[in-house]
């Protein structure tokens, strides 16, 4: 397997809360909050004090292999972890800033304990006493590790869900924006995994729900 390039998330915003004798930090991160169909997932992990975990980086520079690999290792190495989703439904009915607080409420209260301090990634506190960081998947191993178990947990979903819904092609896109979603929504309409709320629903001519049973997948 090739040699990964990017440098490794470094300790320094864990470590300043070790440090304070705050030793559950929990990193946080999100997947799924552009895309048109699937959850809304938000992936929660408490790592263990002064441990690296060798090949852990932000999940968009890996691989699905890396990633697939990573996910037991992290489960095992993680001093606790969990994730948490707000559905297509919740997305549309309670809109995508309560969505994603919900998402990641349900991460963090799965933990089964309460962490001392929260990482999260991005600007906006979306859990609650957050300590921010932009770009956080490459300057925490926490919030690192959180994207890693997030975007594999979601990714596996859609690509079970193309068994039952085989017609929009969610095991290639897994839900996001593509030529070839679009293709299919125009052709299909949206499924009931699809965000049907939101702006960009407005351009696409649908004229069906869901195909019937047995009915042949688009050609695309």
């Amino acid at each position: 397997m090739a040699r990964l390039r990017s440098p490794a998330p470094p300790l320094t915003e864990e470590r300043t809360f070790w440090q304070a004798g705050r030793t559950l930090v929990a990193g946080v991160d999100e997947v799924g909050k552009g895309a048109w169909a699937g959850p809304l997932t938000v992936a929660a992990v408490v790592v263990p004090v002064e441990s690296r975990l060798p090949g852990v980086r932000d999940s968009k520079q890996l691989s699905h292999a890396r990633r697939a690999m990573l996910v037991p290792r992290i489960q095992e190495w993680a001093v606790c972890h969990a994730v948490g989703q707000s559905t297509a439904e919740e997305c549309d009915s309670l809109g995508m800033s309560e969505a994603h607080r919900l998402a990641a409420r349900r991460a963090i209260g799965g933990l089964g304990v309460r962490p001392d301090a929260v990482l999260a990634d991005g600007k906006w506190d979306f859990v609650g006493g957050a300590r921010m960081l932009v770009k956080g998947d490459r300057r925490s191993i926490a919030i690192a590790a959180a994207s890693v178990l997030a975007k594999e947990h979601r990714d596996s979903q859609m690509r079970e869900l193309d068994h039952e819904l085989p017609w929009w092609g969610f095991a290639e896109h897994v839900g996001y924006p593509s030529p070839a979603h679009r293709a299919a929504l125009a052709a299909w309409g949206p499924s009931s995994q699809h965000r049907v709320s939101w702006k960009w629903v407005d351009d696409l001519p649908w004229q069906v729900r869901e195909p019937a049973a047995g009915q042949a997948r688009l050609a695309i």
